[in-house]
């Protein structure tokens, strides 16, 4: 069963004169002068988690005069698919970075939230037209674990037949003869996604639609 979480980091913030307050937000970082916006959230990425080479998008541009109380501050989002198991736990300790499920997500600083919700939803019209959640998979898995991966995302059931119907014929998905045994006797048979064959199929007019109920 696969978990969709956000990577949250703790800050202490100071409100007023009087009070402190300890809050969460995601990673983030400013932009140097001699780099642009990819390159420096790229860079954010590995600083703080040691990841290089994964999947990221820009999301969005926030730049409300009263988004930060503290100072006038635009903010880019990006979001990146990431494997728990794949960051630096090294640098996990040192940056107070823990992992937090998307229905339990404490209080975000400032418009963090909002940030968290629109990213959630661009991903979720991402995995409808393009292969982008195989970037979570090992190099060979299951049509369970496929679809556990696309539920956890949608955030909601999908229909067991409807999706392995929309997902087989596409045909880039290559058939191994090796079983997972581990949760059933019968076993289910491993498949790994075929990128030639996508990229193949996406020069001749494929069209990548895993939009189903």
């Amino acid at each position: 069963m696969y978990h969709f979480q956000l990577l949250l980091f703790r800050e202490v913030i100071k409100p007023s004169q009087n009070h402190l307050l300890l809050k969460s937000l995601f990673l983030g970082g400013f932009i140097k002068e001699d780099e642009s916006l990819d390159e420096a959230a790229y860079r954010i990425l590995h600083h703080l988690t040691g990841l290089k080479d994964v999947y990221m998008k820009q999301s969005y541009s926030y730049g409300k005069t009263d988004r930060d109380p503290g100072a006038r501050v635009i903010s880019t989002a990006y979001s990146a698919l990431i494997k728990i198991q794949d960051i630096d736990r090294e640098l996990k300790e040192i940056n107070g970075a823990h992992w937090q499920s998307l229905s339990r997500l404490p209080r975000l600083i400032f418009d963090h939230r909002e940030m968290v919700d629109r990213a959630l939803v661009e991903l979720q019209m991402q995995i409808k037209i393009k292969p982008v959640g195989f970037e979570l998979l090992p190099e060979k898995f299951t049509l369970v674990q496929l679809q556990d991966l696309y539920e956890a995302i949608y955030q909601r059931e999908i229909d067991k037949r409807n999706f392995r119907k929309k997902i087989l014929s596409m045909n880039i998905l290559e058939k191994l003869e090796e079983k997972e045994k581990e949760t059933s006797k019968k076993g289910a048979f491993y498949y790994k996604f075929n990128k030639e064959h996508y990229e193949k199929h996406k020069r001749n007019g494929f069209f990548f639609n895993l939009d189903v109920n």
